[in-house]
């Protein structure tokens, strides 16, 4: 791991029951609380996305840095921090906090250097197109807080998890 542990790296997730995460090269839930939470959680640090995340964004998001893992050296996007991997993004995170927002694929390469991850766990299986296996099942992790939240009208119930590298 190239990053010192006085700055850790969270991940990011949204998932259902299922493991869906995406659907469409979107969300596919609306949940107030968990957009609440995530700027929350993001604000005045680094944020790690793929291309299609970045893309999928209203716009640039106040507060934060937007770096972009592509392997497509020429792409460009005002307000976005080019880098091709791993290591790159670390290095440009800086002492920043850095969090990890997505999609699959990039989850899947800061996992191993990922030392907090904070769940919204969707409590239903949810039609999509873009999974994630649960974290929970390698045995790495434990539940250290959540927070239940009900159903609310056509919004499933959640709840918010924090997970820490065992």
């Amino acid at each position: 791991m190239s990053r010192r542990m006085s700055c850790p790296i969270t991940l990011l997730v949204a998932r259902a029951q299922n493991g869906i995460i995406g659907r469409a090269g979107k969300l596919p839930w609306h949940l107030p609380a968990d957009l609440k939470r995530f700027k929350a959680l993001t604000m005045g640090g680094a944020m790690v996305m793929g291309r299609k995340t970045f893309d999928s964004l209203p716009g640039l998001l106040p507060g934060r840095r937007h770096i972009v893992l592509t392997r497509d050296r020429h792409w460009q996007a005002e307000g976005a921090e080019v880098v091709g991997g791993v290591e790159e993004a670390l290095a440009a995170s800086g002492d920043q906090q850095l969090s990890v927002i997505g999609g699959a694929e990039i989850f899947a390469l800061f996992l191993p250097n990922v030392t907090r991850i904070e769940l919204t766990e969707v409590l239903a299986d949810v039609p999509g197109d873009v999974t994630m296996p649960d974290p929970r099942t390698s045995g790495d992790w434990r539940e250290t807080w959540s927070e239940p939240h009900a159903a609310d009208g056509n919004r499933p119930p959640f709840r918010f998890v924090t997970l820490e590298r065992a």
